[in-house]
Formats: C-alpha cells, structure tokens, sequence
C-alpha cells in the first residue's frame, strides 16, 4: 500500500488528549518493529500519554493512533523524484497536524533521509526531540553529525560503539542494547514450529529481503547459489524467509522466471529445487537452518542472536558510483555482525557486483569445514555478550519519559 494521502487529519479534543502527546515517526518495516516495542512499553509506564505516529501496523498495535500509514513501499539508497515529493507532503501535513495537536516529544525512528526534515520541524515547533535507532553517521556523510547535533536532545544507540562515536562529537547518547535481544529465544517452542519444515541436510535459510529493488537484484542470484551447492550437497533443503505474503508473491514469480531460464523444473511446492517458504516465521527458520545465506541488513544480527553460522550479501548495480562513493565511506565494514566486532567473522559479500562464485565457496567453507563454522561461532558468541542483560526497550522507553517530563515541566 502506499502511504496514505488523506487530508483529513485526527485532532484530538481537550477531553481526548488532557496531556501533551508523543509522536513517533518510522518510514520502515524495521523501523515499526522497533518502535512497537518501545511504544508498547511506554503505554505500560505511562498509559496517561497520548501517542501518535506516522508509522506501521505493529506501532498501532502497540497501541499509538497512527495519523498516517507509511513503511509499506520504503526505498533504499537514492529515493526518486515521486518519492521525494511525497515525503514533502507528509512533512507539509505533519506541519499542518503540529498547529492542532498538543506534542511534547518527536521520536524519530532510523530513516534519516525522512526524518531530519520532520526534526527541522518539530524543533521549530518547540518539542524535544529524542532519536530512537542513531543515525548511521558514523558509516557514510559524517558532516551530517552537525545536523544532528541541532535537531537532537538525546540519541538512544542500538549498537555498542555508537555512543562514544557520538559522545565524542558533543551528541548526548546512550547505548540501550538492541531489541532484537530484548526476547530470549523460546527453543522449546521454535522446534515445534521448525516440525513443518522441510527434513534433510544441510538446511539452508534463504533470506532475500522484502522491498522490490533489493529482491529483483539479489533472489535471481541467491537462487543460483542455492542450484550450485546442491551439486556438493544433493540432499540440501531451503527454506526461503519472507516477511509478508506479497512477498511471497513476489519471490514466486522471479523464481518461476528464473527456472525457466536455466531449464531447472517446478516442484510441486511452487518453487524451484524443492524450495519451500514461510512467511513472517524469520526466527522458526533460522532456528530449523544449519546456516544462512542472508542479505545484508539487521536481519543479520537475529541470525547472529541464534548463533548460526551465515554469510552475507547485497548485489548492487552499478560499480562505478560505488567506486566513487568508497573514499567517503570510513568504515572498513558493511555488515552489523563485522562492524560490532571490529573485524572480520563472517564473509560479506557488500557490496557485491560480479556472479555468485565467490560466495558459493564461502558458503561451502562453513558446510564442510567444521573448524571454520566453530570459529564464527565462538565470535557471534562474543558480539551477542555486549548485549547481555539489556533491555532495549524498556531503557528507550524510560529515556523518552525523562525527556517527556523535561520537556512538559519547562513548558
């Protein structure tokens, strides 16, 4: 769906809203994961506050009254001219919906690209501004930390080394851990659901990733791995993650493409190689799989938590703008698991521009070489350590509050 074009905005009465709200602002599906949690526990704390959003179905579900839908058709990298111009007209609208609605406290979530323009103006607007999920400054366009300096009074960090970063440069911010590991992993109930899943070995999770752009790049070549290692491995069984059933839908399609390109037969499950789906169960097949073959994102970092071997990989178009873009990208690192360890302890392919060769042997290497899966074991083992005994969400929820109260109190 695309976000919402409604005019019609919801302007609470004195009676409905006795208190200055909190308005969140989440633009990705990651993004109302995340917030929903902290939504969730900020009601549970202080049910008293009113709390709206322009955000996703889980954020409503934690109980914020979403002013408008969005994250349904997000972009990654350069947005285009039509989706710039929409994001002129919900910043035009927040404006408008600002005049009659009583906010203390603007919560952007990730998404900078969005929501620095919305930042401009709720601090224009007088509210404080409390950042959920930093900005990722520290990887690419560091001139961006003065902007965030001005349009912040607090950066809630979801990745260890993210608070010195920004401490150092007079940003205040607090490493809370991640709520990807606020949840301890039920195994017991994870093997009951992992009973449906297809029996063989070795069990490959295959997660592609869910907007359009990244899976009409990466599926096509995530299939010709899979097809690759079953010569290795003639009895492998994969099972493709997906996060909604249009995505499925979509996933059906190119695979069905793809097969008849290279002649492999359809299984009477619909997918080429004997392939199987699930959708919304990311953590049942990572739990049923011996390793992943994953594209790059925070995906990556719930594999980690479930201590499975992966490599990861993003196919990108064009290596020219890549190349031209590299000297201004100080990180050493793209993927999470890499950049909160400091090193090297899983292969990334990222950005990758050339066939699957490369990350078939990397994939191969883990399956047959036992030392070699121990080994990023043991270091998922230590990066999964510096989130111990946090709790993300309940640290961003109480930080919120504070400022929430700040902010009320001086006004």
């Amino acid at each position: 769906m695309p976000v919402s074009r409604e005019r019609t905005l919801l302007v609470p009465t004195l009676d409905d809203a006795p208190l200055p709200g909190i308005l969140f602002t989440a633009f990705e599906p990651s993004g109302d994961d995340h917030a929903s949690k902290v939504i969730a526990r900020v009601r549970s704390l202080r049910p008293d506050i009113p709390i709206y959003a322009w955000g996703g179905p889980k954020m409503a579900r934690a109980g914020a009254q979403i002013i408008e839908r969005t994250g349904d058709d997000a972009v990654m990298g350069m947005p285009g001219l039509a989706k710039i111009r929409q994001h002129v007209q919900i910043n035009d609208r927040i404006s408008s919906w600002l005049q009659h609605t009583p906010v203390a406290i603007h919560v952007p979530v990730d998404s900078p690209a969005a929501n620095f323009p919305i930042c401009a103006i709720t601090r224009k607007a007088h509210l404080g501004i409390v950042h959920l999920v930093a900005p990722q400054i520290w990887a690419w366009a560091r001139w961006r930390i003065h902007k965030l300096r001005r349009l912040t009074d607090c950066v809630l960090c979801v990745l260890p080394f993210e608070e010195h970063f920004f401490r150092k440069r007079d940003v205040p911010a607090h490493f809370i851990g991640h709520m990807l590991f606020d949840e301890p992993i039920d195994h017991a109930a994870l093997d009951i659901a992992a009973q449906a899943l297809p029996v063989g070995s070795p069990r490959i999770a295959l997660m592609p990733g869910s907007r359009p752009a990244e899976l009409a790049r990466n599926f096509p070549m995530l299939l010709d791995m899979v097809r690759a290692l079953r010569t290795d491995f003639p009895t492998l069984q994969g099972v493709i993650a997906c996060t909604r059933p249009e995505v499925e839908t979509d996933l059906r399609r190119a695979a069905s493409e793809w097969a008849t390109q290279v002649g492999e037969p359809i299984s009477p499950s619909n997918w080429p190689m004997n392939l199987a789906s699930v959708v919304g169960q990311t953590d049942t097949v990572i739990h049923w799989s011996d390793m992943a073959l994953v594209k790059s994102g925070t995906v990556t970092l719930q594999v980690a938590k479930h201590r499975k071997p992966m490599v990861i990989f993003y196919r990108k178009g064009s290596k020219t703008s890549y190349v031209l873009a590299r000297s201004f990208i100080p990180t050493k690192f793209f993927t999470l698991p890499n950049l909160i360890a400091g090193e090297r302890i899983v292969p990334e392919f990222v950005p990758h521009f050339g066939g699957p060769e490369p990350i078939i042997a990397a994939a191969k290497e883990l399956l047959s070489n036992p030392a070699a899966r121990a080994a990023q074991i043991d270091s998922l083992n230590r990066i999964c350590s510096m989130f111990a005994g946090l709790d993300a969400s309940h640290l961003a929820a109480e930080k919120i509050i504070e400022h929430y109260n700040l902010r009320v109190h001086r006004a």
